[in-house]
């Protein structure tokens, strides 16, 4: 009897397409935290998700369970086996653009904010500039609504010219 030398009666062959534990462990959560994502979601921003019914009517469901309760934690569990079945790349896709969107509005925020910060800090010649970089604003309104939040902010009074003059800055200037 002799034993053929290519062949090892202990050896396992390896596929390559076979997942460790520890890998479907961690696609798991990964999942599960994509089915966070979409369970946090706004109801506009939800329906802008490619999903099909099924996995809808889970992350719906999800959002009507309180979420320090057990049944939250197995809903998102459902979602997450859910998931392993379908492509979720055009799911990752949609939250990705519609995080970019949200990205790129506080973006514009904060640009408006230092704006209206550098005009209540520097007075007549941040305007003249603010308005050669933006024509379509007003200068007399400008000057007025940056006196105005200047001089309550120098009285310590509720910074309501401020405001007026961030909305009207986010109202005339696009991006």
């Amino acid at each position: 009897m002799a034993v053929s030398p290519d062949k090892n009666e202990f050896e396992v062959e390896q596929d390559d397409t076979q997942l460790s534990k520890t890998q479907l462990k961690n696609q798991s959560n990964d999942l599960q935290k994509l089915g966070v994502s979409l369970v946090d979601l706004s109801p506009a921003a939800l329906a802008k998700i490619p999903m099909d019914q099924e996995l809808l009517d889970a992350v719906l469901l999800a959002r009507r369970i309180l979420r320090k309760k057990e049944g939250y934690r197995r809903q998102l569990q459902l979602i997450g086996k859910l998931m392993r079945h379908r492509d979720v790349t055009p799911i990752e896709q949609a939250l990705l653009q519609i995080q970019a969107s949200h990205q790129k509005s506080n973006q514009k925020f904060h640009k408006l904010e230092l704006l209206r910060d550098n005009l209540i800090a520097q007075g007549d010649s941040a305007i003249e500039e603010v308005l050669e970089e933006h024509p379509a604003l007003e200068r007399q309104k400008l000057r007025q609504l940056v006196r105005q939040a200047v001089k309550q902010q120098a009285d310590n009074k509720p910074p309501k010219a401020a405001r007026e003059l961030f909305k009207y800055l986010q109202s005339t200037i696009d991006g």
